[in-house]
């Protein structure tokens, strides 16, 4: 991927926000494929494992020829967006599912900070995106309730949505030149190793025998992975890591959507509220910068 320029042609931003939305549908189908593994008994840990390995068999030969350099950037961003998945399930382990979601989907404030950080003041309408995405992702997702007091669990959630903003703002500064697929695949190969050697401390890892099992695998690695993952790079590419992430928080919204029409899930009045404040500040983040006109030399 290459850093996006400052003022990206009508046709990248274009596609940037098709591949950014096509991600984010395509993310959220984990959480269906996550409640089907549920209900077949598979071990979340196992079942990742299992989901990035075939990712990894699938792509990684078809990644070209990478020089060590390259790869170890490769792996070093693939590190952060696992130990970002670690501390998401860490969290969920402690407080609800809901907290721990609305604090990973914080990412995108603290990919602002992080560019603030680096030199690139935050536009007022990419706040204002910030803010009525968090507005959006409290009523879609629920705000933290009584069951939410534990202090590690919410350091653990807090830390998954550092980690995933680092993940983001890595991806655009460091893989540039890299083709989603090759980024892809060696993120995959460093979730796999690492998901499966949990999985085996935990005496979980096995391999399915059943072809329900593998359906719901393969569709993990083939729709919220294969799929979701080069499209986020490539809308990374084009927007940057702030729009892009902005665009990220349409996920929950389309999981809550997915679940009301396949799991037959209620759907409240809160949800679509928050569903109008997510998509205006996804809309908003989009809002193009002020062009300041060259000043001509003498």
């Amino acid at each position: 991927m290459t850093s996006p320029a400052i003022h990206p042609p009508m046709s990248d931003t274009r596609s940037g926000v098709g591949l950014g939305v096509l991600a984010a549908l395509a993310f959220s189908t984990l959480g269906i494929f996550g409640k089907l593994a549920a209900g077949l008994g598979l071990d979340s840990h196992a079942a990742l494992g299992w989901r990035f390995a075939v990712v990894a068999l699938i792509l990684l030969p078809l990644s070209g020829r990478l020089g060590w350099a390259v790869r170890a950037r490769l792996i070093g961003v693939g590190a952060l967006y696992t130990v970002a998945t670690l501390a998401y399930f860490l969290a969920l382990d402690r407080v609800t599912a809901g907290t721990t979601s609305l604090l990973l989907y914080s990412a995108p404030a603290y990919v602002v900070l992080l560019g603030w950080l680096q030199g690139q003041a935050p536009r007022r309408t990419q706040l204002g995106a910030v803010a009525l995405a968090g507005l959006g992702l409290g009523l879609v997702i629920g705000l933290p309730g009584g069951a939410d007091r534990d202090a590690v669990g919410l350091l653990c959630g807090a830390a998954a949505g550092v980690l995933y903003a680092l993940y983001l703002s890595a991806s655009e500064r460091f893989l540039g030149g890299v083709t989603p697929v090759a980024a892809t695949a060696h993120m995959a190969l460093v979730a796999g190793v690492t998901f499966g050697i949990l999985a085996g401390v935990r005496g979980t890892l096995h391999v399915p025998h059943d072809l329900p099992s593998w359906g719901v695998i393969l569709g993990m690695a083939l729709i919220p992975t294969i799929v979701a993952v080069p499209a986020l790079y490539g809308a990374i590419a084009r927007l940057g890591a702030t729009r892009a992430s902005l665009l990220g928080t349409l996920e929950p919204l389309f999981t809550v959507l997915l679940a009301t029409l396949l799991l037959r899930e209620h759907l409240g009045s809160g949800a679509l509220l928050g569903g109008v404040l997510i998509l205006a500040g996804a809309g908003l983040a989009q809002w193009p910068a002020r062009r300041v006109p060259a000043v001509p030399h003498p």
